[in-house]
């Protein structure tokens, strides 16, 4: 079903306004992670026959105040507030700040909560870009800004983060680059909800397990 001129116009609106708002920034989470996701959320929701309004709004707003920085609930929150300033039908809305709450992983034992095809949609989207050469990018770039170690070898690699340490994780800088990789980023590919985006990740993930595979030999010199 394609958009209508006045969805559009909402489209481009909430793309300029969430540009200009994350413009600059340094964790990895910035404009261009932005712009991939929506990138990526159109073209699997056209193949997999999603609502591209919904998928657009949800991929475009989907980091408007990320739970990791601003706690729970606060992108639903940012996201009604800016959706209130359009002429947008309620359960459009709903749907939109439905993905933006429960979008991010929060752990490997947290039960994934997007139900409909368009959150699905959304939500591969975000993970393709945290596996693969940008992902790997992105999480030293994070680990960078939040002053940690690139690797510690005295943590072991076999024991990935509880849920409640992952959640906790944001406000501590003693877990390092490499070990995000053990508590998220190679568990994402199984974690994926549609068949164009488990297809995708395919070669994102060996390409991350090449780049530890040669980190690994590169460290014991």
């Amino acid at each position: 079903m394609p958009k209508s001129k006045r969805q559009q116009q909402v489209i481009d609106q909430t793309a300029k306004f969430i540009r200009q708002k994350f413009d600059g920034e340094a964790t990895g989470h910035d404009w261009y992670h932005i712009e991939r996701v929506w990138k990526m959320a159109q073209t699997i929701g056209t193949k997999e026959g999603a609502d591209p309004f919904v998928v657009e709004l949800g991929a475009l707003l989907h980091d408007i105040a990320d739970w990791k920085f601003h706690g729970e609930q606060a992108g639903g929150i940012a996201a009604r507030q800016w959706l209130a300033q359009h002429e947008i039908e309620p359960r459009i809305v709903d749907h939109v700040c439905e993905i933006v709450d429960n979008i991010s992983f929060k752990g490997l034992g947290h039960s994934n909560s997007i139900k409909t095809l368009e959150g699905q949609v959304v939500q591969d989207a975000d993970r393709l870009d945290a596996i693969g050469a940008i992902a790997i990018a992105r999480a030293f770039a994070y680990g960078g800004a939040k002053s940690r170690s690139i690797y510690d070898p005295s943590v072991s690699l076999d024991k990935p983060l509880t849920d409640k340490e992952y959640q906790q994780l944001n406000k501590q800088s003693d877990r390092s680059t490499i070990h995000h990789f053990y508590d998220k980023l190679l568990y994402l590919k199984a974690r994926l909800n549609t068949k164009t985006a488990r297809q995708l990740a395919v070669r994102r993930h060996k390409f991350m397990e090449d780049f530890l595979k040669e980190f690994f030999e590169e460290w014991e010199a």
